[in-house]
């Protein structure tokens, strides 16, 4: 039904490990103060969204202590 197997060597993948290559990658460019700076702003323009999203959402997700007190004293009025 299926051919005949043979044996694959699998030699070459612990050869594949030990490899080093003697190419060096370039050198990576310093970035410049401009891109640098631009770096800043947008992280401080993300973490102030991120904290004025906190503050005006904060009273919406709060629930007032007083809203079940209103409610029965209103009820007993009627």
């Amino acid at each position: 039904m299926f051919g005949r197997r043979e044996p694959v060597p699998f030699a070459f993948l612990a050869e594949a490990d030990r490899f080093r290559s003697n190419v060096a990658p370039p050198p990576r460019q310093r970035s410049s103060g401009s891109q640098i700076a631009g770096r800043w702003l947008l992280g401080l323009t993300i973490v102030a969204g991120l904290v004025g999203s906190l503050v005006l959402g904060m009273p919406a997700l709060s629930t007032p202590s007083d809203t079940g007190t209103q409610q029965s004293q209103a009820s007993q009025g009627r």
